[in-house]
């Protein structure tokens, strides 16, 4: 018994000292760390720059385009050599240089730049709402890291304090056993029980270390265990009956619609770009020659107006329409069904936070039956009127009961956030 004490003792002093050492995070610390040091964040946030560089690039379309063209050229003789008459000749082209710039302005396309302006606009968009969703999706990751290291601590807090209580009770039994009032026996099924308790501590102890490294890792604070800001009360968590919000009025609300939303009208667009694609294209321009063939410099200014039909265009073209009309249909039917479903979802959403609610409150009612169960079977051995069995069975129900009442604790905090996210907030 010497032995085990002390064994205990050095685990609770390393413990100690480990904790001394760690950062200590709450809830919303390591979620404001993991939305800014976590890989799918940083993902999610290089696409939306993405997008935006291709709604920036779309936009140029409505600027002149501008070129420039030169050349030259040397021959060993001239390239155009004429006999006048005899003894006459004339010869040109030996050498020369042109060059030039030109600049073409879009007037009428159908309006494909207009709409192509108007697709990159809906893509940052819904890179927008997918970086909403990575961030709900990180929180919620967050949150069951977090709340799995808090029920290992508190598993391991309700233990301790069982090992002070067996402590104790050694120390009675033990004089009890030394005077003869009781048998040997009481004594042995206390060092069991206690034995048992100090393998579930090494258990709940390695447990604990993985939930905090797992959380550390996911937030970006390295592979090292962290330490957990949160001592769980024995109060009960406010009813969640004021969170509830109506799902018609929430829907609108949630990325989930609102990419949905996002890819019916981008449908739209491009199926008005489909249809420009098959209308003329009218720009005008201008430019600036010189050529010195001659060996003359020569300059000109030109000016220009271009119209193009695309005449076969549109036996493909037709065909490209009609897939598009098809498509703003399919993105039409996704919507209606996919509303339906994200209002079944708040509702199933609703039930589960409720029932992890009810749950909370069933759970915190056996602690306080239990440990009125305890205190009166510890009254009861010490009146010689029940048995060690009954104690330590006592014993065994209070953190039973502890150990569900911080699960179910856990469960409704992360139902909670569940729910707030499948409303939109």
């Amino acid at each position: 018994m010497k032995l085990r004490s002390i064994s205990v003792l050095t685990v609770g002093l390393m413990l100690a000292g480990t904790t001394f050492a760690q950062h200590v995070y709450t809830l919303d610390e390591c979620i404001e760390a993991a939305l800014q040091n976590n890989v799918r964040m940083k993902n999610a946030e290089n696409d939306l720059k993405v997008a935006a560089h291709e709604r920036k690039n779309a936009f140029t379309n409505y600027f002149p385009t501008l070129s420039a063209s030169g050349g030259g050229f040397m021959s060993d003789k001239p390239v155009l050599d004429l006999e006048l008459a005899p003894g006459m000749g004339l010869s040109m082209l030996k050498n020369g240089i042109v060059g030039g710039v030109s600049a073409a302005m879009p007037v009428f396309t159908g309006g494909q730049i207009v709409n192509g302006n108007k697709l990159a606009k809906e893509n940052v968009e819904k890179y927008r709402l997918l970086r909403h969703q990575s961030e709900y999706e990180v929180e919620l990751t967050v949150e069951n890291y977090f709340w799995q290291a808090v029920v290992a601590q508190e598993k391991l807090r309700t233990i301790a304090a069982l090992e002070k209580q067996l402590a104790q009770l050694t120390n009675d039994v033990t004089a009890s056993v030394e005077a003869g009032v009781t048998t040997r026996n009481d004594l042995l099924q206390v060092q069991l029980r206690s034995n048992e308790t100090l393998s579930a501590r090494l258990s709940a102890e390695n447990a604990c270390r993985l939930a905090r490294r797992l959380l550390a890792q996911y937030i970006g604070a390295g592979t090292d265990s962290i330490g957990i800001d949160f001592v769980l009360a024995d109060s009960l968590p406010r009813n969640p009956g004021f969170l509830y919000t109506d799902p018609e009025e929430a829907l609108y609300r949630t990325d989930e619609y609102n990419l949905m939303n996002t890819d019916l009208r981008a449908k739209r667009i491009e199926h008005r770009i489909s249809v420009g694609k098959n209308l003329p294209t009218v720009a005008v321009g201008g430019g600036y020659g010189y050529n010195n063939l001659l060996d003359k410099d020569c300059t000109s200014w030109i000016g220009f107006v271009t119209v193009s039909v695309p005449l076969s265009g549109w036996w493909g073209g037709a065909h490209d329409i009609k897939k598009h009309k098809l498509e703003i249909q399919s993105a039409e039917n996704t919507l209606a069904d996919g509303s339906d479903l994200l209002k079944l979802r708040m509702e199933s959403t609703w039930d589960d936070l409720t029932d992890a609610y009810r749950n909370v409150e069933i759970a915190q009612v056996s602690i306080s039956q239990s440990a009125e169960n305890l205190r009166l079977n510890t009254d009861y051995y010490a009146a010689g009127t029940c048995s060690m069995s009954d104690l330590l069975e006592a014993q065994t129900l209070y953190r039973q009961s502890r150990d569900r009442y911080v699960e179910a604790y856990a469960k409704y905090q992360i139902k909670k956030r569940e729910y707030l996210q499948a409303t939109g907030r």
